[in-house]
């Protein structure tokens, strides 16, 4: 009779390890474009006037176009009044000659003095600066006023019939020394009392040493 052996206790089963995922590489991101801005316009330089003293970029303010129109009308009033004098006494000598000969000297005057005056009217200009104003003027001989604010004593402004037919004033400063007087023309009447009133606050600022 067999003998029966010892009891034999299962196999255990063997513990595995999880198989490990083979490492991936990050995905390289795709080389991105910068954006192109959208062209842009280049702005406009504002037109400056060259200040007279050498600096650039200050900016002078002008008087009104309509001094130029006045001018001209001043000469045309009195080249009429010249061409009736030539054309009368030329008519005196009975000779058409001598009234062609005058009709094209008083034409020819009056537009030489037109052409003068309205370089005159362009060359006046004035800048409002901190401390002082500066007024320029002259087309031969170029000028340049420098009126410190508290030298000045007041300010008038001041239209003849002629301005006031074109709307038109002109702003006088007077300062200590008479011959420092100094006028600015052909200002619209809100800008000329628009500088009066200014000049005379920086005045009275200035003479009070604030």
């Amino acid at each position: 009779m067999p003998v029966p052996g010892p009891p034999t206790a299962p196999p255990a089963d063997r513990p595995t390890a999880p198989a490990a995922d083979p490492p991936t590489a990050p995905a390289a991101d795709p080389p991105t474009v910068p954006a192109a801005d959208p062209p842009t316009a280049p702005a406009a330089d504002r037109p400056t006037v060259p200040a007279a003293d050498g600096r650039d970029g200050e900016e002078w303010r002008r008087p009104s176009p309509r001094l130029g129109r006045m001018r001209r009308a001043e000469v045309g009033l009195v080249g009429l009044v010249a061409l009736a004098l030539a054309a009368g006494l030329a008519g005196a000598f009975g000779s058409p000659v001598a009234v062609g000969a005058s009709v094209a000297g008083v034409v020819v005057a009056a537009g030489l003095a037109d052409n003068l005056l309205q370089r005159r009217v362009r060359s006046w200009g004035y800048l409002e600066r901190a401390d002082d104003l500066l007024v320029r003027r002259g087309v031969m001989v170029r000028r340049l006023s420098v009126v410190p604010y508290g030298r000045m004593q007041f300010v008038d402004v001041d239209a003849g019939l002629v301005e006031r037919a074109f709307r038109l004033a002109t702003a006088r400063l007077h300062t200590a020394a008479a011959a420092g007087d100094v006028r600015v023309p052909g200002l619209e009447a809100s800008e000329a009392a628009r500088l009066r009133d200014r000049l005379a606050a920086l005045g009275e600022a200035k003479g009070a040493g604030l």
